[in-house]
């Protein structure tokens, strides 16, 4: 008999939506597709919705356009052989991208793909019986909601579209926002508060709404001189941060980096997360990609290494350096630094007490001693040692992190610039790439009181509020940073890159502070158009039997 795979199910089978909901893979014969339970069609219809998640935020796709764009991270073209791509990581970077960036039409797929997928869920549920379809169909159509979002502060638009068969809406502006918003309210009241934070739920609505007003004179009139943050939005931005504070199921946890180690799902900071807890379906992409080609995290796995891709910028580092000098910020702020490793050069380690430290990572690196593609043991026991670029066919060349980092050929080497590893290298990837466990943050508690504190001082210049809120930060966290004495916007926006960079928001705060305009190494661009991205060519192309459909930004 003739078997089939039913896609949405397959697809389910890589997703994780616990509490209520264990979503499988099921082969079916034809003659038992009818034979699925309410419940299995009910998880198979909603799965697709969340499936796009893990690969939308991969270290080539939402990553890059929210963090190598700005002044945190910058990708040269190492050694002249990796990571040139044609240039289009250095294009994004300066801010001369075009509208064939492979990356910015792979991110406008998936989140295409995503508003495609949940309309599909929306349209299916109503006739469902079972008893999680309202709440199914509520998440898919928040989904639908925060991935138009995305689109909406990525390229400036939003599809509006009630059926599968229909033809998009397209909405820019204030039309646009006033949707998204519409959306997200409308689905709030039959969201549950206990199934994150992989699924949506109320407090991820109420972060996503937060994030939404307070961006709401950005997406209201994206060109503008200078921005107009209105009292109401304000007010919202403070009333959605209260209801996630006031809720009782969220708290700050006192290891900063513990809100990104492998097995972080049921870390009570996150608020709404990418859920990568099935194997299948998780990647480690965001750990491997700014570590050296010759750090190797994991004794067990001889191949699973770095990949010398992007540093931070002497800019970004310099405001840490600047807000703590003449101390070192590794020694003062709990966010920047964490030494796992007490290891002199030349040591023998048991494989279990070998584990990386977090953080910006500088100078002289130490890790496993690899000769012949594997591990130099001392009994049963590991050598470590000063790590050179063997893997680079540079074996005398030690890996030494620098400041500086440029696209001269310099600038350019393998080992120039502070690298990151926030999120925890996965101890199953045998490639480095593979296997993600850590749940990728969305919302999560500390960015909301980051957000309430930034409309108490938009709104009313409220800095003692705000000051109020920044310090029970990073009051919070173990070897606390030390109190600040006083607050105003500039000083919120380094607060920010302190305790989110490397999660994605860098480019929108650039942009709500009015910093996106300005020059950080290697980029001059001061083109305000630049705010947003091209719409990718082949979605222009796409729809070009319907003229005037689908409009390319200004400047593209």
């Amino acid at each position: 008999m003739k078997k089939i795979l039913i896609s949405s199910l397959a697809l389910a089978s890589l997703l994780f939506l616990n509490s209520c909901t264990d979503l499988k893979e099921q082969v079916l014969d034809e003659s038992s597709v009818t034979g699925l339970t309410d419940k299995q069609a009910a998880d198979g219809n909603l799965a697709p919705v969340y499936a796009q998640l893990p690969t939308l935020f991969t270290h080539t796709n939402y990553f890059a356009a929210q963090e190598i764009s700005t002044d945190e991270a910058i990708l040269p073209y190492r050694g002249g052989t990796d990571w040139g791509d044609n240039g289009i990581y250095i294009a994004l970077h300066q801010h001369t991208h075009t509208s064939t960036d492979p990356n910015l039409r792979s991110t406008w797929l998936l989140l295409t793909q995503g508003i495609s997928r949940a309309i599909t869920a929306i349209s299916a549920l109503p006739t469902n019986n079972d008893p999680n379809a309202k709440v199914y169909i509520a998440e898919a159509r928040g989904m639908r909601a925060y991935y138009n979002m995305l689109l909406l502060d990525l390229f400036g638009v939003v599809f509006k579209k009630e059926s599968p068969q229909a033809i998009s809406e397209i909405l820019r502006g204030e039309q646009a926002y006033e949707y998204v918003k519409t959306e997200f309210l409308a689905v709030e009241p039959d969201l549950l508060t206990t199934v994150g934070p992989g699924r949506l739920t109320k407090g991820g609505v109420w972060g996503l709404l937060a994030r939404l007003y307070l961006n709401a004179a950005v997406y209201r009139d994206r060109y503008a001189t200078s921005f107009t943050f209105k009292p109401e939005d304000m007010d919202k931005v403070v009333e959605y941060s209260d209801k996630i504070i006031n809720a009782g199921q969220y708290q700050l946890s006192r290891d900063y980096f513990s809100v990104f180690n492998a097995e972080n799902h049921d870390n009570k900071e996150l608020v709404f997360a990418v859920d990568q807890r099935a194997e299948l379906n998780g990647h480690n992409r965001l750990a491997y990609f700014s570590l050296s080609g010759d750090q190797f995290p994991l004794p067990a796995f001889t191949g699973a290494n770095g990949t010398d891709g992007p540093g931070i910028t002497p800019d970004f580092y310099r405001t840490w350096v600047n807000a703590y000098a003449p101390k070192d910020p590794a020694g003062t702020d709990p966010r920047f630094y964490k030494q796992n490793m007490n290891i002199p050069a030349d040591s023998c380690v048991a494989a279990a007490d070998f584990v990386y430290n977090r953080g910006i990572l500088r100078g002289q690196q130490y890790g496993l001693i690899r000769v012949n593609g594997a591990f130099v043991r001392c009994g049963n026991n590991y050598k470590v040692g000063k790590l050179f670029n063997v893997t680079r066919n540079r074996p005398t060349t030690p890996v030494v992190f620098t400041e500086a980092i440029n696209y001269t050929v310099a600038g350019s080497d393998y080992s120039t610039g502070y690298r990151v590893l926030k999120y925890e290298f996965s101890p199953k990837s045998q490639s480095g790439r593979n296997l993600g466990d850590v749940d990728i943050p969305i919302v999560r508690l500390a960015d909301v009181y980051l957000m309430r504190a930034e409309a108490k001082l938009r709104k009313s210049n409220d800095a003692a509020s705000a000051l109020a809120d920044v310090n029970l930060i990073r009051a919070a966290r173990t070897n606390p940073a030390p109190a600040l004495t006083s607050m105003s916007l500039d000083l919120l926006f380094r607060e920010r890159g302190f305790e989110l960079y490397w999660e994605m928001v860098r480019r929108t705060d650039m942009v709500r502070f009015g910093k996106y305009e300005g020059t950080w190494t290697e980029k001059t661009d001061t083109n305000p158009q630049k705010r947003i991205f091209p719409i990718p060519q082949t979605a222009i192309d796409g729809a070009s039997n319907l003229p005037g459909y689908l409009v390319q930004n200004p400047s593209y």
